[in-house]
């Protein structure tokens, strides 16, 4: 077992939640240190305020709490979504994108306050420790994390409750509180535990919050139109917004349609397997709207480039490397792509589904004379003859060298 480290003051990431307000209470026991709370408005929907009384209440006299709703959507979703990122082909990574902007406050404060540790409250089996820490790492090298569910041992429910009563500290239980395991924020909602640990359970209906089942979705389409200037979305039905305005709204015209649905199975940086369901509808929407823009803006070539470093991105945002130079590398490369991708995108939402209804652009690369089948003057056909015999040719060498070559005779 490692030796205690000396710590006068820590800095703690602070939902104002039990499990948090635990942690605050453990850490000036444990450490007999200074403890300093940093709660983030990262658009969870829950009023956080009264985590400011919270911690008054145990003494703690440095407090943060701050509305980081715009640049989370502007310096985290908008470069995440310029990129097209899902990982392991559904997962739009609604998490992981809020954990550097979390790692980056509690390391901002650490510094503002002279704090010489940081804390959070993940658990041991998670992504979540790895991205904080990792993300902290790379922003102050020598900070001392400590992650309290790693060294306690408070790890039932009950012991949890005995220790909160044993120190006073305030246990309150929401009307109608979810059994699941809950992240929010801007970008989604996750749900983890409870029936959902059996990947042959389908959750209940009951379970979604923001999203209506499909089948209670209105029977009428919504028609909406996304404005894109530079591979990001500033305006929806001609109205300019500022982005965290803009995943806002298109969350709520997703969840009234029933968009943005997900129920994966998905393998953990750590090791294991985890099922998890999400709602991610303004996301949903955003993801099939740059794509639109982007098949008449981007080069060929370009737009592939871009699909085959997707799940490389993806990865390296799920297993807590935002602030990575392998990040900043593609980040770069990815917003050069960006350049040209500008217009407005028309869709159909309706009962979960999103349906193109068209996308303009002055950058657009569509042609008309040269796609029309009716200009027999814009496009030379005797063309591709020459550029078939080209690309065939290695094939037609092989096979009149070796008559067997391709048909294992």
């Amino acid at each position: 077992m490692k030796e205690q480290q000396e710590i006068k003051k820590v800095v703690l990431a602070y939902s104002g939640g039990l499990d948090t307000s635990i942690i605050a209470k453990w850490l000036q026991d444990k450490y007999n240190c200074e403890v300093v709370t940093f709660t983030a408005d990262l658009g969870q929907g829950e009023e956080i305020e009264s985590a400011r009384i919270k911690a008054e209440a145990m003494g703690i006299k440095e407090i943060y709490i701050e509305d980081l709703r715009e640049e989370f959507a502007r310096d985290y979703i908008f470069p995440m979504f310029r990129a097209n990122t899902i990982y392991e082909g559904e997962y739009l990574l609604g998490t992981a994108i809020a954990r550097p902007l979390i790692a980056k406050r509690l390391v901002e404060i650490a510094k503002e306050t002279g704090a010489d540790a940081i804390s959070h409250g993940a658990t041991g089996k998670g992504n979540d420790q790895v991205r904080f820490e990792i993300g902290a790492y790379s922003l102050m090298p020598n900070v001392t994390v400590i992650a309290p569910w790693r060294e306690w041992d408070l790890m039932t429910r009950e012991k949890l409750m005995n220790y909160a009563k044993e120190h006073n500290i305030e246990i309150t239980s929401k009307p109608g509180k979810s059994p699941f395991s809950i992240d929010a924020n801007l970008l989604h909602t996750s749900y983890e535990g409870n029936e959902l640990e059996n990947p042959e359970v389908a959750p209940s209906e009951d379970m979604w919050e923001r999203t209506v089942s499909p089948h209670n979705a209105p029977d009428k389409a919504t028609i909406i139109t996304i404005t894109y200037e530079k591979g990001d979305p500033i305006a929806i039905n001609d109205e300019p917004m500022t982005p965290a305005k803009i995943v806002e709204t298109l969350n709520k015209l997703g969840g009234e349609n029933g968009i943005g649905r997900s129920d994966i199975v998905e393998n953990r940086f750590v090791g294991m397997k985890s099922r998890g369901c999400y709602e991610t509808p303004g996301g949903t929407i955003m993801l099939k709207a740059h794509r639109a823009i982007e098949s008449i803006t981007l080069d060929r070539e370009a737009a592939h480039l871009k699909d085959q470093i997707m799940p490389k991105y993806a990865e390296i945002i799920y297993n807590g490397f935002w602030w990575s130079p392998e990040r900043e590398m593609l980040q770069a490369l990815i917003d050069k792509s960006q350049e040209k991708v500008s217009g407005v995108v028309t869709l159909s939402l309706y009962k979960g589904n999103i349906t193109v209804l068209g996308r303009a652009s002055g950058n657009t690369l569509f042609d008309d004379a040269i796609a029309s089948f009716d200009d027999e003057h814009a496009y030379d056909h005797t063309d591709a003859e020459g550029f078939i015999k080209l690309n065939s040719l290695r094939l037609r060498i092989a096979g009149r060298k070796l008559s067997s070559y391709f048909t294992n005779e």
